[in-house]
């Protein structure tokens, strides 16, 4: 009999894994692939549309092996893809388990300091244990 508590592919390419995870969020998978804007608009565009499928409102990232996000792609996730995901896809939590590399920190600092004046808070965390704990804590769904 399958174990219903592990978490199901949603989506996946060269970027990146999307994972329904049974506890009411959805885990992104950063792989360690070289990636084109295309492949990451399509990753963050999934995340979207997965977090109004499931009414979530909540993210674990993992981008402990993921290079660094370039300009292109820290300028339309800031710009377009946050704005979109806050106000259509109600995303509210986000929990990133980070890179040890400085510049993949760095690329996504940017992203994370754009949310002011949006309903959305980052936390970074050295350990995945940590990020699901913390994002367990957090509201199931946005608010109304």
């Amino acid at each position: 009999m399958p174990n219903s508590r592990v978490p199901r592919l949603y989506f996946e390419n060269t970027a990146a894994r999307l994972l329904q995870d049974p506890n009411g969020f959805l885990r992104v998978r950063w792989s360690a692939n070289t990636r084109r804007l295309e492949e990451t608009q399509a990753v963050f565009t999934h995340m979207r549309l997965a977090l109004g499928r499931f009414n979530w409102s909540r993210i674990l990232v993992d981008q402990r092996v993921m290079p660094p996000f370039t300009a292109a792609e820290q300028q339309w996730i800031a710009q377009h893809w946050l704005p979109l995901a806050v106000q259509e896809g109600g995303y509210r939590h986000g929990a990133v388990v980070v890179s040890a590399e400085v510049m993949v920190r760095l690329a996504t600092s940017y992203i994370t300091t754009q949310v002011l004046g949006l309903p959305l808070v980052y936390r970074s965390f050295e350990a995945e244990a940590e990020a699901v704990q913390w994002l367990l804590s957090q509201p199931v769904a946005p608010a109304a």
